[in-house]
C-alpha cells in the first residue's frame, strides 16, 4: 500500500519565532489526522533545530529544502546531509524547479544530491515538472521522462518520494486539472522500477482543491507551497476528505 505524504514547503519564509507560532496553531489540528498520512514540514535551515525540538512526540516529520552531495568541503552556502540528520531531519526536497531555474541545478546534480541524501538515511522528495512553454509545445512527457532517467540513476526507489510540479502552476493559482495531474503521475509511475513510490502533486494546492486532487487514484499526496504557511489552511489540506 502506497504511503500518503503531505509536505509543506515553506521556501524562504518564517523566522524561528514565526515557526514556533505556526506550530502552536497547527499541532492541535492533528489530533484526528488518519494514521495513513505522513505530515512533513520542509523549513528554512535556520528553523530546523527549533522545529526539531518542538516536533518531538508529534506526528510531524521534519524536512529540509536542499542538501549537498558531499559530506563536507569548501562549498559556501551549501549544507551536508550529516548536518541535517544531526538535528532530526527525515525528508529533503531535491531538484525543486526554483533550484533548477535560479541556482543552476541540473539532472546530474539532482542525481548526486539524491544519492547523498539516501546514503545518510534521508528520504528525498524528487521534484519534476515542465514549464508552460514546454507543455504548450507538447514536451511534457519527454521532458519528465528525461528528468527521471537522468535523476534516478543509482537511486534506491524503496526510499524515495517524487513530486510532480508543473512549473506553470507553482504560485500562480493556476492548478493543473486533477485528471491531467493524475495522468502525468501515472506516466511517472510507469517508468519506475518500484510502483509503490509515493508520488505527490504540487502546484497551487489549496484547501478548496485538495479533496479532488487526493481522490485521483495515482496521486499519493501533495507538496504544498503558500497554503502551508498558515496553520488552518495547511491543516485542512493534511486532513483532506476522501470523496
Amino acid at each position: 500500500m502506497r504511503k500518503k505524504v503531505i509536505a509543506g514547503n515553506w521556501k524562504m519564509y518564517k523566522t524561528q519565532a514565526e515557526a514556533a507560532e505556526f506550530l502552536e496553531g497547527f499541532i492541535p489540528h492533528l489530533e484526528d489526522t488518519p494514521d495513513d498520512r505522513e505530515v512533513v514540514l520542509c523549513v528554512p535551515f535556520t528553523d530546523l533545530a527549533i522545529m526539531s525540538q518542538s516536533l518531538h512526540g508529534s506526528i510531524i516529520r521534519l524536512g529540509a529544502q536542499n542538501v549537498h552531495w558531499e559530506t563536507s568541503g569548501a562549498f559556501t552556502g551549501e549544507i551536508a546531509a550529516p548536518m541535517l540528520t544531526e538535528v532530526g531531519v527525515r525528508y529533503v526536497i531535491i531538484g525543486h524547479s526554483e533550484r533548477r531555474q535560479y541556482f543552476g541545478e541540473t539532472d546530474e546534480t539532482v542525481n548526486l544530491r539524491l544519492k547523498a541524501a539516501q546514503n545518510a538515511g534521508l528520504i528525498p522528495i524528487l521534484c519534476v515538472g515542465e514549464t508552460k512553454q514546454q507543455r504548450d509545445q507538447g514536451e511534457t512527457e519527454s521532458l519528465i521522462s528525461s528528468q527521471l532517467k537522468a535523476g534516478l540513476v543509482g537511486v534506491d526507489q524503496t526510499n524515495l518520494v517524487i513530486a510532480y510540479e508543473p512549473i506553470w502552476a507553482i504560485g500562480t493559482g493556476d492548478t493543473c486539472e486533477s485528471k491531467e495531474a493524475n495522468r502525468v503521475i501515472g506516466l511517472i509511475r510507469s517508468q519506475l522500477s518500484n510502483p509503490d513510490v509515493p508520488i505527490q502533486y504540487g502546484g497551487s494546492v489549496k484547501p478548496d482543491n485538495i479533496d479532488e486532487i487526493m481522490a485521483q487514484p495515482e496521486i499519493d499526496g501533495a507538496l504544498v507551497g503558500g497554503a502551508s504557511l498558515q496553520p488552518a489552511s495547511f491543516a485542512r489540506i493534511v486532513n483532506y476528505q476522501k470523496v
